[in-house]
């Protein structure tokens, strides 16, 4: 009774924890579907704190947030992303290649705001807690203010786009960006005219989601279930397989 106690205590509602569920599943990668409408400053202001608030190792905070407002900068970005995007196209072949020039890969001069989140690796000097070892962990903390902001956006109304067809160095000079410093992510950002039901390189047939069940390893890499513990967890992710459609 007291670990049912215990459980409740932290749990969120049942609105609030399907309101977080309905965000995560209904996320989508915006590309061609952006409006005009511009984005108050309360409502940007909300997303990059919740950017903000993501956790970092060390809690070093290695992001800043570069808002890109001006048509000329977007034409800029654009002219990178044109140019890598057709050396990507040469990268692919037959179908394959005719599929991917089909597809919409960015929303940089459509969309209201372009935002560049990026990583300062000498933020708080050397060493910084929990990155001793693993020396990428800051890279990746900057990673999860992208997924914050993401969501935010999305429980927003807000589309977001991240392109990534573009040599870092030109990017970094286009936006002044110090060398000791990564983009992590270019991301147009606006209210969309609607959001897809699907990722949109799903229903184009690019690539099948994979099935979770598959991907759940046991006690190291590729371990198969062995104990009546681990099967059961198997046959509930199974079970459960159509649970992010409920939202």
């Amino acid at each position: 009774m007291e670990s049912d106690a215990l459980t409740e205590r932290h749990r969120f509602a049942d609105a609030e924890r399907a309101a977080l569920y309905k965000t995560v599943f209904n996320r989508r990668d915006v590309r061609g579907q952006f409006t005009s409408t511009p984005v108050a400053d309360e409502v940007l202001a909300r997303v990059l704190y919740a950017a903000h608030h993501a956790p970092s190792v060390g809690f070093m905070q290695p992001w800043n947030f570069l808002v890109i407002r001006s048509q000329e900068k977007k034409q800029q970005v654009h002219q990178l992303f044109s140019k890598a995007n057709r050396e990507a196209a040469e990268m692919f072949e037959g179908e394959k290649q005719t599929a991917y020039k089909s597809l919409k890969l960015e929303g940089i001069l459509e969309s209201p705001i372009n935002l560049c989140i990026t990583c300062d690796r000498t933020r708080t000097g050397k060493p910084v807690l929990g990155r001793t070892h693993m020396k990428t962990m800051d890279l990746y903390s900057s990673v999860c203010a992208v997924q914050n902001l993401w969501l935010a956006a999305r429980a927003e109304g807000l589309g977001v786009g991240w392109v990534s067809i573009m040599h870092e160095q030109e990017l970094k000079d286009t936006l002044n960006i110090p060398e000791h410093v990564v983009p992590i992510a270019y991301l147009c950002i606006g209210y969309v005219e609607h959001f897809k039901d699907k990722p949109e390189l799903e229903t184009k047939g690019w690539l099948p989601r994979m099935n979770l069940s598959e991907l759940v390893n046991f006690e190291q890499w590729q371990g198969e279930a062995s104990t009546s513990e681990q099967e059961q967890l198997l046959e509930t992710l199974q079970a459960l397989e159509s649970f992010p459609t409920n939202f």
